[in-house]
């Protein structure tokens, strides 16, 4: 076990690399297409051709978003294909493109996400392999640098600092000193490269799937698996989208709030970084915790009031906005726009409420005099924010809306089909009602009226009738549970045949005239497991009498340690006489009755004449044993 963890490491570091390193040329393929289509797009719109060339840009960025999902699944991510609005070929089909949200969302992640993420991930992993690398080799290349160490610089100059004595005196002395730290990051960068590579997979496998994708589950851990399509038929993730886009705009307000509030607004640069770093915090809780993203973002504005103002009268700054400036007003707005797209409307209502009262206190206590352009200020707080939130609730409103709306068409569609299906059904008993089971009754009617009809037969051919209308009647009971199945949907409670029953099938097959051996099972199974025993040597047995008349028939039914193994093995016909043909769907049913069960089936000719069936059927596979029909 031991031995093989380090191929197995190996192998997954392969793993990750090929996933990452080979998403940074599609991102660049995917930006350089999409974003001068895109514009162009934009741009001859007012001439109509934007309108033919938009939905070739979407079509186009679907595209390379099934790449992306394609890069998923061989990294071992289970994600389905979304559903999209079906195209013709037409102009009017091309125009619906446009209408398909899903193909939008395709074009913001491939043109703008994709490759800023990617570009991120790719050098990180390139710059960390380069790091251990270069770590490892240093003592090498070093050899070849022009200029001998100095020890007034580097790893000699630091350790001179913290122990003079220790300092090495010599030329060499430095080059092994600087050659065994350059070793040692080496060494500890490429013990953590598998971990540092596999991070970075995760968080690009995520992201993407966050976005193209509507669930996920990891088959396997080391190297890529075959993945099953997801039973998932989300078309969009608004989860994800939430939160990859509120990060984003959380990163930008950080990287821009923080140096403003520094330089603009004169606030000392640790306070500028709490401050802005609490407002991005707060944008991105607002996604799944509503109170806690509005208390922050509401201490935060505080702090912004106070720490930009002089509790005496004088402002610290004159030029820039107060109470809020811009990069807390757009945040605080993000925060009204998430909270009313996410949650309930009356927290919008209340962070905007609670932002409007701050801002007055901010006017009535902290300031002494208002300067130039608040008033402005605040104005511009109220009315922008409350726009936007009113906006952001009628937009949620709309899509509850169109959801309900595609919902209630998606059940009515559900509830044409499946009465279209029960008419069907409906159908087919009817017909199997006229003509099959009217003629197995007049077939049970005369064989049983034989001996009042034809008085004086003899015994021998008097049992011949018996077992044709003992056959008859079970038939026409089985023939009632499948009508009854057909027309009401629901199985029914009558006792089904099980692998005791088969040696009185072999009886009443015997009476055809057809030699039959049989060896039963020496264990008992259960009921679903033995109904399909059954079927399979009805199956077989209906074979041998159909296509080889005279032939001789071997049946077996043996319990293995987790398994039921079933085979009939019939002889070739005695003679050559045309045999009954049939329809072909018996084969065909066994086939599905095994796989329901996880079972397996073996049917074909035998090299000196003759055919087999064989069944394995497991133990513990019966329960999902389904409808019961007719073998053919």
């Amino acid at each position: 076990m031991n031995a093989q963890a380090p191929p197995r490491r190996l192998a997954r570091l392969g793993h990750d690399f090929r996933y990452v390193l080979p998403g940074l040329p599609l991102a660049v393929v995917s930006f350089a297409l999409l974003v001068p289509l895109s514009a162009a797009s934009i741009g001859t719109f007012v001439i109509w051709l934007g309108a033919l060339l938009m939905p070739l840009t979407l079509l186009l960025a679907t595209s390379m978003a099934d790449l992306s999902r394609s890069r998923l699944r061989s990294w071992g991510l289970q994600v389905a294909r979304p559903h999209y609005k079906p195209t013709t070929k037409s102009v009017t089909g091309l125009m619906r493109v446009m209408t398909d949200h899903r193909r939008w969302l395709d074009l913001a992640f491939e043109a703008i996400i994709a490759f800023p993420l990617r570009l991120i991930l790719f050098v990180v992993s390139v710059v960390w392999l380069g790091l251990a690398l270069g770590g490892l080799t240093s003592w090498f290349w070093k050899l070849f640098i022009p200029g001998e160490p100095s020890a007034g610089s580097g790893w000699p100059l630091l350790l001179g600092l913290i122990a003079p004595s220790l300092a090495p005196q010599t030329a060499l002395g430095m080059y092994v000193l600087d050659s065994a730290v350059n070793l040692a990051i080496g060494v500890g960068a490429l013990i953590g490269l598998p971990w540092v590579v596999r991070g970075l997979a995760e968080a690009d496998a995520r992201i993407t799937h966050a976005l193209l994708g509507g669930s996920a589950a990891r088959e396997g851990t080391d190297v890529p698996t075959e993945t099953r399509p997801s039973s998932s038929g989300m078309s969009m993730n608004t989860t994800g989208w939430a939160w990859v886009s509120t990060g984003f705009a959380a990163a930008i307000l950080l990287a821009v709030g923080w140096p403003m509030l520094a330089t603009v607004h004169n606030i000392h640069p640790a306070i500028a970084m709490v401050l802005a770093l609490t407002q991005s915090v707060a944008l991105v809780l607002a996604v799944r915790w509503a109170g806690g993203a509005a208390a922050l973002m509401l201490l935060s504005a505080l702090g912004t009031v106070l720490a930009s103002s002089d509790l005496t009268g004088a402002f610290f700054s004159a030029e820039g906005p107060w109470p809020w400036p811009v990069t807390s007003l757009i945040a605080y707005s993000l925060m009204i726009v998430v909270l009313a797209l996410r949650h309930h409307w009356l927290w919008a209502a209340a962070i905007w409420s609670a932002g409007t009262m701050l801002t007055a206190g901010a006017f009535l206590v902290i300031a002494r005099h208002i300067p130039d352009g608040a008033l402005a200020n605040a104005i511009v707080l109220t009315s922008v924010s409350a726009g936007l939130g009113l906006l952001a609730i009628l937009g949620r409103t709309w899509l509850q809306n169109l959801g309900r709306a595609e919902q209630a068409e998606r059940v009515s569609a559900e509830e044409l089909q499946r009465r279209r299906d029960l008419e069907e059904r409906n159908r087919i008993a009817r017909e199997l009602h006229d003509v099959v089971a009217h003629s197995m009754s007049v077939i049970n009617v005369q064989s049983t009226t034989a001996r009042y009809r034809k008085p004086g037969i003899a015994p021998e051919i008097q049992q011949e009738f018996d077992d044709i209308a003992q056959s008859s009647r079970q038939a026409l009971n089985e023939m009632r549970a499948l009508l009854a199945l057909l027309r009401t949907g629901e199985v029914p409670t009558a006792p089904v045949p099980t692998v005791a029953d088969i040696p009185d099938l072999i009886e009443a097959t015997r009476a055809s005239g057809a030699q039959i051996s049989y060896s039963g099972p020496d264990a008992e199974v259960s009921p679903a497991v033995g109904l399909t025993a059954y079927r399979v040597v009805q199956e077989g047995l209906s074979n041998a009498l159909r296509h080889s008349p005279g032939s001789t028939v071997e049946v077996t039914v043996a319990t293995e340690t987790d398994a039921v193994s079933v085979e009939v093995l019939n002889s070739a016909p005695a003679s050559d006489a045309e045999h009954a043909s049939g329809s072909g769907l018996g084969l065909a049913g066994v086939r599905e009755r095994l796989s329901t069960v996880g079972g397996t089936v073996e049917a074909g000719p035998q090299p000196e004449g003759g055919f087999r069936l064989y069944a394995c059927i497991p133990l513990d596979g019966g329960r999902t044993a389904s409808s019961d029909p007719l073998p053919e």
